[in-house]
């Protein structure tokens, strides 16, 4: 299983992200690109996916939506590995 990186900072507004998801996910032409339809997706697959700069999305009222979906979805789905990474949070 491909590790998916993502920058949080690139997903705070609703369009770019749910098309740069979409791309970096290689979800199927038909998917909805919508939050319920992100969920039902990550539900249904493998997937692998490293976030960092969540700072940025709990900034951002879409990026907290999003957020609360990627961690509901890995919550339902033992096939989602989500791991978040806070670059703020890096030791020396």
């Amino acid at each position: 299983m491909e590790v998916v990186r993502l920058d949080g900072g690139l997903l705070t507004e609703r369009t770019q992200a749910l098309a740069l998801l979409g791309a970096a996910l290689e979800l199927p032409d038909w998917w909805g690109r919508n939050l319920d339809a992100l969920h039902d997706c990550l539900t249904a697959g493998d997937f692998h996916l490293t976030l960092e700069n969540t700072a940025a999305l709990e900034e951002s009222p879409f990026g907290r939506r999003l957020l609360r979906v990627l961690t509901d979805a890995a919550q339902e789905n033992p096939g989602l590995v989500l791991e978040i990474l806070d670059k703020n949070a890096q030791k020396d």
